[in-house]
């Protein structure tokens, strides 16, 4: 018969109630806005309801996931800049409402900004956007694995958002 820790038998209200500190301290050092931070602990928490007879340990489980779950949190907060970045490039290749000029000029701050860029990032982009290739395509074009192209999308979107930003071109908050 294995001994179980104490901290199984408790409830997960006695458990919460004993980590709040450490909980607090997690959701701070990770810089977990305060109306995101009760999302996080909930999906944290679900996830322990549905693996809790396979968990030794539940307090340290929970400060595991929940670190974890704060790593995903701006993982995904970034991709959500980079998301914007990709509609704002697919629109401004697009045909625009906007007057010829701005979109003149937003093309060519575009353009600046991507010339400086690697030219591995420069490359596709020019497939990806201008030619209209899928990023399957664009592996292939460039000589990548397909699955890796979309890691390298990424930093390469990545890049071109921080420069996006730091010359105003887009908004860098990431609200929904």
């Amino acid at each position: 018969m294995t001994v179980l820790d104490r901290s199984q038998t408790l409830p997960i209200e006695d458990i919460l109630e004993d980590l709040q500190p450490r909980i607090r301290s997690v959701f701070s050092r990770f810089r977990i806005p305060p109306h995101d931070a009760e999302d996080v602990l909930q999906q944290t928490l679900l996830t322990y309801l549905y693996k809790r007879d396979s968990i030794y340990d539940p307090k340290r489980w929970l400060m595991g996931a929940l670190r974890n779950r704060c790593r995903l949190y701006w993982r995904a907060r970034r991709r959500k800049v980079y998301t914007a970045v990709d509609k704002v490039l697919l629109e401004s290749v697009a045909t625009s409402e906007s007057s010829p000029q701005d979109s003149a000029d937003f093309l060519r701050d575009l353009n600046s900004l991507l010339a400086e860029l690697p030219s591995r990032c420069r490359s596709l982009f020019q497939l990806r956007y201008r030619q209209g290739y899928e990023a399957p395509e664009v592996a292939k074009k460039l000589g990548y694995k397909a699955s890796s192209i979309y890691k390298i999308s990424e930093r390469c979107m990545s890049a071109l958002t921080r420069r996006m930003v730091d010359c105003g071109l887009v908004d860098g908050g990431c609200d929904d």
